[in-house]
């Protein structure tokens, strides 16, 4: 009897250990922790579109609780109890609203919206709720009526693009820019091209640069030679020399004009005819005389003997 009792026990344990796994694996995966501890409140909508349990609750972006449960209230038709769970810490002032935003899937969550009064809201009472526009009501009351106004523009400007397409000058600018981009390319073809040179020019470069020190060096070595010489040109005594050239000029040019005049030996030697052709008629007459001489020496010297 003791041993049928005991196993009874382990099993009602078991069973018992089951639901408790189930319960608590049901809640976590509803995001509810049962070992937290939470304020609870409720809100009352008329739609609750795309609002789930376990929904979170935000304030200023950041999650503070969830949607505990959502329920139609039969005592009031037309409304939905929604009960929230929040925070054991968090306090709601008097006059916070808890409203509804649907993005753009859909889904559903609830936005606090904290009062600024200094009273507190007791756990477990109703707050206000606010069903805000989803993405859709959005578009329907503010964007379409833009749409609907700017229609006719856009309809205007599409019949004003057709127009510019069919213009034959489009056409013709069209194929203006092929012809530059064709010319373009060909260009960067030619400059790829030369831009392979550049390498031996960069060498040139260089040895035109190496031969440019050198020269600019030798450069400064002869004007280093030609500030010797001219300090020593300030030392050369050029005055009293250039007085010397410069008497040795005026004596050439007085000999030039006793040369040229007649008044001198030199002159009439060289300016007068007669003179010379007396001198040249002498010089014959002395060559007629020594060969006179030659032939007949006993005309001249009676005293030689001719053996």
């Amino acid at each position: 009897m003791s041993k049928l009792s005991s196993r009874e026990v382990k099993i009602g344990a078991s069973v018992l250990i089951a639901l408790i796994a189930l319960v608590f694996g049901i809640n976590y995966l509803k995001g509810v922790n049962i070992f937290k501890a939470a304020n609870y409140y409720y809100a009352s909508y008329t739609d609750v579109t795309g609002l789930a349990q376990s929904a979170p609750v935000t304030l200023n972006g950041y999650k503070v609780g969830l949607v505990r449960e959502v329920a139609y209230e039969y005592d009031n038709p037309g409304h939905v109890r929604v009960e929230l769970s929040l925070d054991r810490k968090l306090r709601l002032p008097v006059g916070t609203k808890a409203e509804i935003v649907t993005d753009m899937l859909g889904t559903s969550t609830i936005q606090l919206i904290m009062g600024t009064s200094q009273d507190m809201i007791e756990v477990g009472s109703k707050i206000t709720g606010i069903e805000g526009s989803g993405l859709m009501d959005k578009v329907s009351t503010e964007l379409m009526p833009t749409v609907m106004q700017i229609a006719p523009g856009i309809d205007s400007l599409v019949k004003s693009l057709n127009v510019i397409a069919g213009d034959p000058a489009l056409l013709n600018s069209v194929r203006h820019l092929d012809a530059v981009m064709a010319n373009l390319e060909s260009t960067t073809t030619r400059l790829n091209s030369a831009m392979t040179a550049v390498p031996a020019i960069v060498t040139n470069a260089n040895a035109t640069m190496a031969n440019v020190k050198e020269i600019s060096a030798n450069l400064t070595q002869l004007s280093g030679v030609l500030a010797k010489l001219s300090d020593d040109l300030k030392d050369m005594p050029l005055d009293s020399t250039m007085r010397s050239i410069n008497n040795i000029a005026v004596n050439l040019d007085r000999a030039t004009e006793q040369l040229n005049s007649t008044n001198s030996s030199l002159g009439l030697l060289l300016n007068d005819p007669a003179l010379y052709n007396n001198i040249n008629n002498t010089a014959a007459h002395l060559d007629s005389i020594m060969i006179d001489l030659k032939k007949q020496p006993k005309r001249y010297i009676p005293s030689i003997k001719v053996f």
